[in-house]
Formats: structure tokens, C-alpha cells, sequence
């Protein structure tokens, strides 16, 4: 067995994961966002569409991966900051990725020790606040609508969330 290998099966053994079964999981679920972007880059009907040239059905799996490995980064971001706003450290943050503190801290600048402040949002002729509270640990909202009526939302574990929330209710009520 080559170095790379012994590291690989260390690693797999270390973290508990069956591989194989990730890796089906994983390519179950690039599926449809591999055939979604082939569609629209050939205009091929759908059962011609991988039969192709080896090298353009690769690049499209490629493509694919990138646009996964770009929302892994993104939702990577928002558990960090979510575990960041319920107290945990770089030090945590580094530990469970398994990194250091100094790179969690590179990695996830805002995740840890920003205050939380509140803000506002108007959308649809309505206005909602958002606001940390301690009491339920999270992000809450209040708002009302333009045909005037009142709601709340409580606990979202990230400021994004409870706004989304808040701007459905906006809509939702926009007179």
C-alpha cells in the first residue's frame, strides 16, 4: 500500500465514514444538477444528452461538482457562524474541522465574537426587526404587514434565516 493510500484509509478509519457510501450518496445527489447544467449547455434532449464525447460529459460532471463545492463553502460559512452564535470558540470551530484556531479564524472571520445587531427590513409596503435574543438563543423577528397585520418569528439559528422568514411574512401580507 503507497503513502497516499495508508494516509487515506487512516483518515477514513479515523473519521468513521464509509467512503463508498458517501461517494454513492454524493454522485446520487450531483445528478440532477450535472443533467440541469448539461441540458442547458447543449439543448440535447434528455436521452441523447450524455451520449457525447468522453471529454464534454466530463467537463459537465466537473462543472457540476463546482457548482456543489461552491454551496458546500456557502452553507460550510453559515454552520460556522451558527455555531460561532451560540457560543462556540475558533478553538471548537478549528477542533470539528479539523484544523487550527488561527485557521478557523482565517477560514471564518465573522463567525465568532461579532456583536449581533439588529436591523431592519421593508419589503412589500410592510417593515419587520431583527434582533438577537439570548432567551430562545437565536434570531427572532417582528414585523407587520401592509394590510396591518402583526407576526413574529423566534429561534432561527442565523440572522439570514429569521430574515427570510420575515420577508416570506412580508409578502405573504402585502396588501
Amino acid at each position: 500500500m503507497g503513502n497516499s493510500e495508508e494516509i487515506e484509509k487512516t483518515s477514513t478509519e479515523r473519521d468513521g465514514v464509509d467512503r463508498v457510501a458517501l461517494d454513492s450518496a454524493l454522485l446520487e445527489a450531483l445528478d440532477p444538477v450535472a443533467t440541469s447544467l448539461r441540458a442547458r449547455s447543449t439543448g440535447l434532449p434528455p436521452d441523447q444528452m450524455w451520449a457525447a464525447d468522453p471529454v464534454e460529459v466530463s467537463l459537465s460532471v466537473l462543472a457540476a461538482w463546482k457548482v456543489v463545492d461552491e454551496e458546500v463553502k456557502r452553507l460550510t460559512a453559515i454552520a460556522a457562524r451558527t455555531a460561532g452564535s451560540y457560543g462556540a470558540t475558533y478553538e471548537r470551530l478549528g477542533a470539528a474541522w479539523g484544523i487550527t484556531r488561527q485557521g478557523a479564524r482565517k477560514k471564518w472571520p465573522d463567525a465568532v465574537g461579532k456583536r449581533r445587531e439588529g436591523s431592519t427590513l421593508e419589503l412589500f409596503g410592510g417593515r419587520a426587526e431583527l434582533s438577537w435574543e439570548e432567551a430562545p438563543g437565536g434570531w427572532c423577528w417582528s414585523g407587520r404587514g401592509a394590510d396591518g397585520t402583526d407576526d413574529a418569528g423566534r429561534a432561527f439559528p442565523t440572522k439570514e434565516e429569521a430574515a427570510a422568514h420575515a420577508g416570506a411574512f412580508l409578502k405573504e401580507h402585502a396588501g
